[in-house]
């Protein structure tokens, strides 16, 4: 039996996160089960637009709905300075990057990601910031450059983008369940871990006897 579960999210999407917590959680009760993660990133937001005082109201009306559901912190001062290139195909590509070069090192990288940006006010879409939390997250820091800047890498990534636009995913995060082939959605959008577990031990239990 082949099965994995295929975590799709953006390490810039504010909901994700709020989920990391959980999908760690979640992580451990499949690994104990010998069911692997996988993440696969979702391209939140692609295009180059700078943030101004007005979208960073509005963003920052985002974080702290998800501060306020889940408690997940933020820097809400330093956090999204007006000026910001909100795009973030580099930081999916860097999970894409760390995904190909050292698969276990995926998700430690996202939540180096996340937590500089959301909590240490770091423009995770510049190159070099991204290159310290990989480093940071284990990858040597010359082979990580070398491979994030390769066209190979921009490819993956931009197939990641489009295998979650054919899947019809439009909301992140989004937390599927794989076997042998045959894809089981668990959520679509935050849900906390009570409401999740359950679910997940169903489909580990179903998958082991199938």
């Amino acid at each position: 039996m082949s099965a994995r579960l295929l975590y799709v999210m953006d390490p810039m999407c504010s909901w994700c996160w709020g989920f990391a917590p959980v999908l760690e959680s979640l992580a451990e009760q499949a690994a104990a089960a010998g069911v692997p993660l996988q993440l696969v990133v979702g391209g939140l937001r692609r295009e180059r637009i700078a943030v101004d005082a007005v979208a960073r109201v509005r963003y920052l009306g985002y974080w702290q709905a998800v501060n306020a559901s889940t408690g997940q912190l933020f820097d809400f001062e330093r956090g999204l300075p007006e000026g910001l290139v909100y795009d973030t195909e580099p930081a999916c590509r860097a999970l894409v990057t760390a995904r190909q070069l050292d698969p276990e090192s995926t998700w430690p990288l996202a939540k180096l990601i996340q937590q500089a940006f959301y909590t240490e006010g770091v423009d995770v879409t510049q190159a070099p910031q991204l290159l310290r939390l990989a480093e940071q997250a284990g990858i040597p820091r010359i082979e990580f450059a070398e491979a994030f800047d390769s066209p190979a890498m921009r490819a993956a990534t931009a197939a990641d983008f489009t295998w979650v636009q054919d899947l019809g995913i439009a909301g992140f995060p989004t937390l599927l369940a794989e076997r042998d082939g045959q894809l089981a959605l668990l959520t679509n959008g935050y849900q906390p871990l009570q409401t999740l577990a359950p679910l997940l031990g169903r489909w580990l239990e179903q998958a082991a006897h199938g």
